[in-house]
C-alpha cells in the first residue's frame, strides 16, 4: 500500500479524500477537472487494484465511497457529480471482474455528512446546512457513524451475497 492507504485488519481505506469544489461552469478549468478526476476516480480505481492484487482465496470488500451528488447534481457541482457519478458506474463495473474471486464491491453514497471536509467549506455552521436539515425526513445531517455502521455490515459476510449496489444513507434525503 501507498501512503495513501491503510490496513486495518481486512479493512483498507483510502486517506487522500475526495474534493468538495463546486464551481460555475464559467470556473471549471482543465486543472479543476482533472484534479477531481484523478483524485476521486483514478485513485479509487488504482486502490481498488492495489486491493485485489493482494487479495487472499477468502476474498473481501471493496466499499467505494460515493455522494447522493451522483444522481442529486447541484447547481455548481456538474464536475463534483460526475466523479461521483462515475464512481456508481466503476462500482457496478468492478463488482463484476473480481466476484469469481470472491471479491464484492459497493459504494456507499452518503448525504450530507459532518465532516472535517464540510468543516473546511464552511457549510457546518452555515444556513445551507440549516436548509438540509430541514429538508432531511430524519431532520439532522449525518454522523460519521452512520455511514461506519454500513460500511461495516458491507464489510461483514453478513453481506456476502451483495455486489454491485449502492446504498443510499442520507436520513431520508436521497439524491435523485
Amino acid at each position: 500500500m501507498d501512503d495513501g492507504q491503510s490496513r486495518d485488519g481486512d479493512i483498507t481505506q483510502r486517506k487522500k479524500g475526495c474534493s468538495y469544489e463546486f464551481v460555475p461552469l464559467e470556473q471549471v478549468t482543465e486543472k479543476h477537472f482533472h484534479r477531481q478526476f484523478d483524485l476521486d476516480v483514478l485513485g479509487l480505481i488504482l486502490t481498488t487494484q492495489a486491493v485485489i492484487q493482494q487479495s487472499g482465496p477468502a476474498g473481501g470488500s471493496v466499499i467505494n465511497i460515493s455522494s447522493v451528488a451522483s444522481t442529486g447534481a447541484p447547481a455548481t457541482g456538474s464536475v463534483y457529480s460526475a466523479t461521483k457519478a462515475a464512481v456508481d458506474a466503476v462500482t457496478k463495473s468492478l463488482a463484476k471482474e473480481p466476484g469469481p474471486r470472491k471479491i464484492r464491491v459497493n459504494a456507499i453514497n452518503p448525504g450530507t455528512v459532518e465532516t472535517e471536509g464540510l468543516s473546511a467549506t464552511g457549510i457546518a455552521e452555515s444556513d445551507f446546512r440549516k436548509v438540509v436539515e430541514s429538508q432531511t425526513p430524519l431532520g439532522r445531517i449525518g454522523q460519521p457513524r452512520d455511514i461506519a455502521t454500513v460500511a461495516t455490515f458491507l464489510a461483514s459476510e453478513d453481506s456476502g451475497w451483495i455486489t454491485g449496489e449502492t446504498f443510499v444513507v442520507a436520513g431520508g434525503r436521497g439524491g435523485s
